[in-house]
C-alpha cells in the first residue's frame, strides 16, 4: 500500500470519527464504526473468519471463555491481537486485560485502541510477556509521515515480523530518550549543567552559580533547537532565504533583512497544515507546482513558487489560527478561523476555487 493512499484512508477515518463519535454510546458501536474500518485500511478482510477473528476465545489459566475483540491472522498464524474500548475512554486505561490476552496468544503484537488512538505493544523485554509501555502510538488526530511509514509495516502486504521487531526496539528507546531530553529542555538537571559547564568553566559551581548556569543552559538549548529546526525545515521545503551576493573583507553591520530571516521559525503546525492544503490541491495539480514560503507574518502556499499566485496562507503566529484563501482573486483574501488543523478540509472548495483563478 502506497503511503499516500494509506494517509488518505486514515484521514477519511479521522473525519468519520469526528462526524460520528457523538452518536456512539457503546464499546460495540465503537468497534463497528471505527475499529473495523481501521482493520480494513490495513488490508485485512473483516468478513473472512480465517483472517480476522472477532471475539477470539483466550482461555487464561482457570478462566475459560475469556475473549479478545479481534485476532488478525496471516498465513494461518496470529500476528496481532486488538482490544477495543469506547471512544471516550483512554487507550491505555486497561492494559492489564490486554496483558492477559497477550500472554496466552502466539501473536507478537497487541493493540489497545479507543477508535482514534492506537497503542501498539510488543514483548521486547521478556518473551511472550507484553511490555508495560507501547513502542508505537498512532493518533488519528495527529497523523505524521513517520507514523504512517511504521503503520505500513503492519498492513497485509507490508507485514514483516523481523523488520517490525528490529524497528520496534529502536522506537521504544528513542521514545524514552526523547522524553528525557524534553525534560532537560524544560528544566535542565544538575547533571546536564555540570556536564556542559565543566568543559569551559574551571571554578566551583556553588549554588548561586548553578542557578544562573541552569537558566543559561535552558536558553542555549532552546535557541539552538529552534534555529536548527528552522534551518532544516526551510531546506526541506526549499524556502529561499536572502543571502548576500558578495562577501566583503570588512565587518559590516547586520543586515536588517537577514535579521528578519533569522526571526522566522517554521513550526510543525505550519508544516502539517501546509501538507493538508497540498493533499487537497494535488488532486488537481502536480505536487511539484505547489511551493511553500514562510514569512514573519504568515506561512504561504504558492502556485509555481510565484508570489502573485497565492493558493493559501496560514496565519498561525497568534493565539487564534486562521486559514486565508483567495477564491475571488489574489487581492481578496478571506480568513477562516481554525480550531484544529483538520478544519482545513472544510474549505476544500475555497482552496480549489483559488487554484482555478490561475489555471
Amino acid at each position: 500500500m502506497m503511503e499516500n493512499d494509506l494517509r488518505l484512508k486514515l484521514e477519511q477515518l479521522h473525519q468519520r470519527v469526528g462526524n460520528l463519535k457523538d452518536q456512539i454510546s457503546t464499546e460495540e458501536a465503537t468497534k463497528n464504526a471505527f475499529v473495523m474500518p481501521f482493520i480494513q485500511i490495513l488490508g485485512y478482510d473483516i468478513f473472512n473468519p480465517t483472517e480476522v477473528i472477532p471475539e477470539f476465545i483466550c482461555d487464561i489459566g482457570t478462566k475459560k471463555g475469556e475473549k479478545v475483540d479481534y485476532v488478525i491472522k496471516k498465513d494461518n498464524e496470529p500476528i496481532l491481537i486488538i482490544e477495543c474500548k469506547h471512544w471516550k475512554e483512554t487507550a491505555d486505561a486497561h492494559n492489564s486485560q490486554l496483558h492477559r490476552y497477550f500472554h496466552v496468544s502466539k501473536a507478537r503484537f497487541g493493540v489497545l485502541t479507543n477508535g482514534h488512538i492506537y497503542n501498539f505493544y510488543a514483548d521486547l523485554e521478556k518473551p511472550n510477556i507484553m511490555d508495560e509501555k507501547p513502542f508505537f502510538t498512532l493518533d488519528l488526530n495527529n497523523l505524521k509521515d513517520s507514523n504512517i511509514k511504521i503503520l505500513e509495516k503492519f498492513t497485509k502486504n507490508g507485514y514483516h515480523l523481523e523488520g517490525i521487531l528490529d524497528s520496534a526496539e529502536g522506537l521504544k528507546y528513542i521514545k524514552a530518550i526523547r522524553k528525557e531530553f524534553e525534560k532537560e529542555l524544560q528544566e535542565p538537571s544538575d547533571e546536564l549543567v555540570k556536564l556542559l559547564v565543566n568543559r569551559f568553566f574551571d571554578k566551583p559551581l556553588i549554588a548561586s552559580r548553578m542557578a544562573a548556569f541552569k537558566e543559561y543552559t535552558k536558553k542555549a538549548l532552546s535557541s539552538s533547537i529552534n534555529e536548527s529546526i528552522s534551518s532544516r525545515l526551510k531546506t526541506a521545503l526549499s524556502i529561499n532565504e536572502t543571502i548576500p551576493q558578495k562577501a566583503t573583507a570588512e565587518v559590516a553591520p547586520i543586515d536588517e533583512n537577514i535579521s528578519n530571516e533569522i526571526k522566522i521559525i517554521t513550526t510543525e503546525e505550519e508544516i502539517e497544515g501546509s501538507q493538508i492544503v497540498k493533499a487537497i490541491l494535488r488532486e488537481h495539480v502536480p505536487a511539484s507546482r505547489i511551493a511553500f514560503r514562510d514569512t514573519q507574518s504568515y506561512f504561504g502556499i504558492l502556485l509555481d513558487d510565484n508570489n502573485r499566485k497565492p493558493l493559501a496562507r496560514l496565519h498561525f503566529n497568534s493565539t487564534n489560527k486562521y486559514l486565508e484563501v483567495f477564491p475571488e482573486g489574489k487581492d481578496k483574501g478571506v480568513r477562516k478561523l481554525l480550531t484544529s488543523l483538520d478544519e482545513i478540509y472544510n474549505y476544500r472548495q475555497e482552496i480549489t476555487d483559488t487554484l482555478k483563478n490561475y489555471e
